[in-house]
């Protein structure tokens, strides 16, 4: 789908809209200009905001004005709840991020990751074992690095991570497997509670 035929859609919404756009910091000026200008002139949006996600440019603002925009509201879950996500499921997340953070353009965004197993230990720390699933057997020794140096960095940010939110010990051993059809698990789907057939 076109940027003017979601334009188009938007405008039939007939709702107030704001316009980010990202990555400023990787096109000229005179050409986001021009194309603010040239999506303005399609649909009044109520403000734009110039952003860049990688160096967070603008993000400040586009966050306490669009914050201030949404009415006050009750709590919808306990203030110290920071997610509704089953910990099996964030933690996968938490790694796949840092796949994603580390390999950037190397690796395609084909890889998913599967808690295997979750065990809390009499010290209150957690034993946490994970696959990480590519789809080409190229792509496994991308992830494990020369020597196994990617993986071990990747397992490190995961880890760091998961124990600030666990507020504990984190004890993570980390697998890579090939499995070429996983985007087609429906399983996986189903774990987040997703309808395959969607």
């Amino acid at each position: 789908e076109d940027t003017w035929s979601i334009v188009d859609r938007l405008k039939a919404g007939g709702r107030p809209i704001v316009l980010a756009l990202n990555k400023i910091d990787a096109a000229p000026k005179s050409r986001l200009l021009e194309f603010t200008a040239q999506l303005n002139d399609r649909l009044d949006f109520t403000d734009t905001y110039m952003i860049s996600a990688k160096t967070g440019d603008g993000l400040d603002r586009l966050r306490d004005d669009l914050a201030d925009r949404l009415p006050p509201g009750p709590w919808l879950y306990p203030e110290d709840e920071i997610t509704d996500m089953p910990l099996r499921l964030m933690a996968a997340e938490i790694t796949r991020e840092q796949v994603f953070l580390r390999l950037r353009a190397e690796l395609p965004y084909a890889t998913t990751v599967e808690t295997e197993s979750w065990e809390t230990r009499d010290d209150g720390s957690v034993r946490i074992a994970q696959v990480i699933y590519v789809q080409r057997a190229g792509h496994r020794g991308i992830v494990l690095g020369n020597k196994g140096s990617m993986i071990k960095a990747i397992g490190s940010g995961a880890r760091t991570a998961m124990e600030q939110i666990l507020e504990g010990r984190v004890h993570l051993s980390l697998f890579v497997k090939v499995q070429e059809n996983w985007a087609d698990d429906r399983g996986l789907y189903r774990d987040w509670g997703l309808d395959y057939n969607v």
